[in-house]
Order: structure tokens, then C-alpha cells, then sequence
């Protein structure tokens, strides 16, 4: 469904990602792990059209996509759930939810019933401001907003940040479901080594903004990873 060919990304005269290549798959989840500051947040920026590359090529289903904006890359079905939840504090949340509407006709301008029973407790808290949320219910809010908009990509970074242990593995259940369901690639940039190795498809390990690791589950190592990570 995604593929990221030879991406180089800039943040003014300084270079963050070195030719970096990635695939997701439908069906699949793709980890992008490495230390903090090896370029990982970046390269889910620049999928999502929020930053843009200064080489190489995003395709989306077999399409060159181009330099994107984000609202491209949103329209296109590529939903980012941002470190930092990025909730808006004031709204509630089903105002929150009712966000996820801008890239869907008016006829589709409704919450889903599904939206729920992946994430009971927004039902519950419908009528609650997200700024009153707890950490982990606002994660909640934001991954379910971003599955309103009905993605073909699920960009998720750092779900498990500042997040109590039930909530993780509620978080990570609702990965679990989607990957089931073989409608969505999900990539997972995650530092929590445990929660990424328990659901990856797929590895792929920055150092110094270049891929230092590309690799199918099934063909390394918790030690391969880590040693990679390491670097």
C-alpha cells in the first residue's frame, strides 16, 4: 500500500533522513524503530505531508504521490496520529471525532458504531472536553479520530508514550484488530521494544537517519533489532 523510495529530508541546511526506503503492506504492521533523534518522527512527517522531502518518492498504492501537502496526503488516506496526541482541548470528544470529517463526502459525515466498540470509553465520554481526558484516554481520542477518516495508511507515533500499562495493551488489541482485518497498513514507530516486537509485521531500524536494518519479523531477532538499535 505505501512505499518510500531513497526519501532525503532537510530541516534548513541540516539532512535528517539519508535515501531512506520503507514498505507497508495491507494486513501489516511495519515497525520504525531506532534512539531518539535518528530521524523516525521526520520520516512520519514527511509521509504525512506535514514536512516535505527534498528526495525520493512516496507511492500510496502503487501511485507516485509527489511532494503532498498534508491535506493531500489526508485526502489520499493517509491518517497521522502525531506524537503528542494533538487532541484540541476545548472540544469534546465527539467534536474531536466529528474532525475526521473533513476528508469525507457529507454523506459519510457520521461516527460509526465501530469507532466505539474499538474505544468504549469515548461512548462513555462523549460529552467530555479532550483537555479533561487522561493521557491515555486522549491517545485513545486520537487514533480513533484518525480511523474516521476512513485510512488506507495508519502512521502511528509513539502510541505508548506516557501511557498507563491497560491502556497499552487496549492500544495495542486495537492494532491486533485492524491488521486482521487486512484493510490498513499500519506503520508503528515505537521506543516500548516489547509492544512493537509483539506486533510487527515487519522491521525497519534508523541510525543516523539511514536504514541500518530492513528486515521481515520472521527473518531476525529480538538481539538483531536491539544490537541494530544500538548503534
Amino acid at each position: 500500500m505505501l512505499d518510500v523510495t531513497d526519501l532525503s529530508l532537510h530541516y534548513s541546511g541540516s539532512q535528517i533522513l539519508y535515501d531512506v526506503s520503507l514498505a507497508a503492506r495491507k494486513g501489516a504492521v511495519t515497525a520504525v524503530m531506532g534512539n531518539n533523534g535518528v530521524g523516525k518522527t521526520s520520516l512520519l512527517r514527511a509521509i504525512a505531508g506535514r514536512h516535505p522531502h527534498s528526495g525520493g518518492q512516496i507511492s500510496l498504492d502503487g501511485q507516485a504521490m509527489g511532494q503532498m501537502t498534508a491535506v493531500q496526503a489526508a485526502r489520499a488516506g493517509i491518517a497521522y496520529v502525531p506524537q503528542g496526541r494533538e487532541i484540541f482541548p476545548l472540544l469534546s470528544v465527539t467534536e474531536n471525532l466529528q474532525t475526521g470529517f473533513a476528508c469525507l463526502p457529507l454523506t459519510k459525515h457520521r461516527i460509526p458504531e465501530r469507532i466505539y466498540d474499538l474505544f468504549p470509553v469515548l461512548k462513555q465520554m462523549q460529552h467530555r472536553r479532550g483537555g479533561d481526558l487522561s493521557g491515555g484516554q486522549q491517545q485513545q481520542l486520537a487514533i480513533a479520530r484518525a480511523l474516521i477518516s476512513e485510512p488506507r495508511v495508519l502512521l502511528l507515533d509513539e502510541p505508548t508514550e506516557g501511557i498507563q500499562p491497560n491502556i497499552i495493551k487496549q492500544i495495542g488489541k486495537v492494532i491486533e484488530t485492524l491488521r486482521a482485518e487486512g484493510e490498513i497498513a499500519i506503520v508503528l514507530v515505537e521506543q516500548y521494544f516489547d509492544f512493537a516486537y509483539g506486533l510487527a509485521d515487519r522491521f525497519c531500524v534508523l541510525n543516523r537517519g539511514r536504514v541500518v536494518l530492513s528486515e521481515a519479523a520472521t527473518q531476525v531477532t529480538r538481539k538483531d533489532i536491539l544490537d541494530r538499535v544500538a548503534l
